[in-house]
């Protein structure tokens, strides 16, 4: 499948990673606060790496976490995508959506924005049946951003995430999905 290269939404353009995206991109993984409901901030070699990872996404399925940029000031504000979950669990194999803004771009409607996006992509380009997206379950504005996306939570899915220590207090994680139908009816509805 030829790669999706780019999106856009009102405000913002969902684009391929470019070299000069890693220094705003670490800076980003590098606060405490964005990066609080994960395992550990990221240095500057990891926010590379990962973002070499995203690329090997793309390269290989076609379809990944876009960098995301402000159409106004052509800024880089974070990713928002869709991959393959990289591990297993009750709910997998599976696609799922997620999205991280640097802080200075919280509650401005962008991580939504991107995210509706990206589900569009998902359920009309890659016609994908359902896409799910899981978090901490301490993390309530992720969690706002699903419902506000027409994705519903699933407390039976709910699970241990295992890439985390069994004492780890983020291991416990909220799964949200939507189906094509569900979409579709968000969309007519």
């Amino acid at each position: 499948m030829e790669p999706i290269l780019e999106l856009e939404s009102a405000r913002l353009v969902l684009r391929q990673w470019r070299d000069s995206d890693l220094p705003e991109f670490a800076r980003m993984c590098a606060d405490p606060q964005v990066m609080r409901y994960f395992p550990a901030p990221l240095d500057r070699l990891e926010s590379a790496a990962l973002i070499g990872r995203i690329r090997g996404h793309f390269a290989e399925y076609g379809f990944g976490l876009w960098a995301l940029e402000r159409k106004d000031s052509g800024e880089f504000i974070g990713l928002t995508g869709l991959l393959n979950v990289g591990f297993e669990a009750d709910f997998t194999p599976a696609v799922e959506i997620g999205w991280r803004l640097a802080r200075e771009h919280w509650g401005l409607g962008f991580a939504s924005e991107a995210a509706w996006t990206a589900l569009r992509c998902g359920f009309d380009r890659l016609q994908l049946e359902q896409i799910v997206a899981f978090t901490t379950e301490a993390n309530l504005a992720s969690q706002k951003v699903m419902q506000a996306i027409g994705m519903h939570y699933d407390p039976a899915a709910d699970f241990q995430h295992p890439r985390l220590a069994a004492d780890d207090p983020l291991r416990h994680h909220v799964l949200y999905r939507i189906t094509r139908a569900q979409w579709l009816d968000t969309l007519h509805g």
